[in-house]
């Protein structure tokens, strides 16, 4: 049975599994063994991983692929993938293959802003608030100069800051909002130390000011803290080519065109379709976030974030066609880096960027919006000629047959036996045990 622990984080990782071994296993060993067993064999190496976060017990293993012949802005790229899920580094590679020939991929860094804010409560004389802000802007800019020497030196830095009224939303409500450059670096130790020391400035400033009486002196400050909402901070990535070169020997061009626009238009009418739409976009894009030892949380609450900045969930993707051109376009919001944080600690993350040629924080956000529209536009390709699940089940067999603890022998029977005939975990099943029978 469960119960309160005390000291738990200076127990080694030994320790902490027996805890649970004698709480949550019901000293169950083949679960130690389990945790053991992912423990790296390098000493060095696995203590690198134990100290990335708190309490480790083992790892956790995701699938590092890598999906080729990715053409953007007339280079070519070969793009790492850390995922678990079936059918997508397939599918990124598949549309990659496809618009090789059609042009390649074509991206652009649209901005570069990132941003934070100090949010405090003021329940004074507006006027007198405006007036201390310009009184004090400058002297607030000024006591971040030590933070900002290396991030200069870098093309980096704070660009702006502003006060914004609030009160209309929330009584008393106002925030310091703040923009920041910061280069190849996600930036976000850098904008929240700037912003810790705006709010202490500001306060101590404040006590000064003799504009306010002695109540409105007494500011506070609530919380400072960057968003993740990085709307200017956008890259553009699309593809185009004439409506004839899209017709294959599966689907005429012109058909295919026009119903690939549909879908679109469906997944910016309907939230719900809109979802599973830029779920699928995320599949790829946060699979290039992760191999790259990016932060795809943030990545994923900006995008989604920006996807409702309407007021209406809508589709991440656009398309049209103009005359006889098909254009599939995606703008999005991306905040990620190619230096500090696990990109200079992770040895796979090293090997991630080595493959991408070592790229600039401007080369990664087109790469990532590349890979998150190449994986829209197999997954939309899919499901308006064969369906999803055809394609999808063919990547899926291999896990079906691991759960069935399928050997050699009958994985490739099987494989053979379903090249032509609808895959389904029931059908498998049965399938196996006709083989076994």
């Amino acid at each position: 049975m469960s119960k309160k622990v005390s000291g738990f984080s200076k127990l080694n990782k030994t320790q902490k599994i027996d805890w649970l071994l004698e709480h949550y296993f019901q000293e169950n060993e083949t679960f130690k063994e389990i945790l053991l067993s992912y423990w790296n064999s390098n000493s060095k190496l696995q203590q690198l991983h134990d100290e990335f976060i708190e309490n480790t017990i083992s790892n956790f293993y995701l699938p590092f692929a890598i999906a080729p012949n990715f053409l953007i802005n007339d280079k070519l790229f070969t793009i790492p993938m850390v995922i678990e899920e079936s059918s997508v580094v397939a599918a990124a590679s598949n549309a990659a293959k496809f618009w090789l020939d059609r042009g390649g991929f074509k991206a652009e860094v649209l901005s570069t802003t990132k941003n934070g804010q100090v949010h405090f409560n003021y329940f004074g004389d507006k006027e007198k608030l405006t007036a201390f802000f310009k009184t004090v802007k400058p002297r607030l800019i000024e006591s971040v100069a030590d933070f900002s020497k290396n991030m200069k030196k870098r093309g980096g830095g704070v660009l702006d800051i502003q006060l914004i009224d609030k009160t209309a939303t929330l009584e008393g409500y106002y925030h310091i909002h703040c923009t920041f450059e910061t280069a190849d670096a996600m930036g976000a130790n850098f904008i929240n130390s700037c912003l810790e020391q705006f709010a202490k400035t500001f306060k101590e400033e404040a006590l000064k000011f003799d504009g306010f009486s002695s109540s409105e002196k007494e500011i506070e400050v609530v919380m400072s803290i960057l968003s993740n909402y990085v709307p200017e901070c956008l890259v553009r990535a699309e593809v185009s080519c004439k409506i004839d070169s899209l017709t294959t020997p599966e689907f005429e061009g012109h058909y295919f065109a026009e119903k690939f626009v549909r879908a679109i238009q469906i997944a910016k009418a309907e939230p719900r379709r809109a979802v599973t739409h830029n779920k699928g976009i995320m599949n790829g894009l946060d699979a290039v976030v992760l191999a790259t030892g990016n932060d795809f949380r943030a990545v994923e609450a900006g995008v989604h974030a920006f996807a409702s900045r309407t007021g209406h969930y809508s589709s991440l993707t656009n398309a049209e066609i103009h005359g006889d051109t098909f254009r599939f376009w995606i703008e999005i919001p991306l905040a990620v880096g190619t230096v500090g944080g696990l990109t200079s600690l992770h040895p796979l993350v090293k090997v991630a960027l080595a493959i991408l040629q070592k790229p600039t924080a401007k080369e990664l956000m087109q790469i990532m919006a590349v890979t998150g529209l190449a994986q829209n536009f197999a997954a939309v390709k899919s499901l308006i000629t064969t369906g999803i699940q055809e394609g999808h089940m063919k990547m899926h067999l291999m896990n079906i047959l691991n759960q069935l603890n399928a050997n050699t022998v009958e994985k490739e029977k099987t494989i053979a036996y379903f090249q032509n005939t609808t895959i389904s975990h029931s059908a498998v099943i049965a399938f196996i045990d006709s083989l076994r029978n």
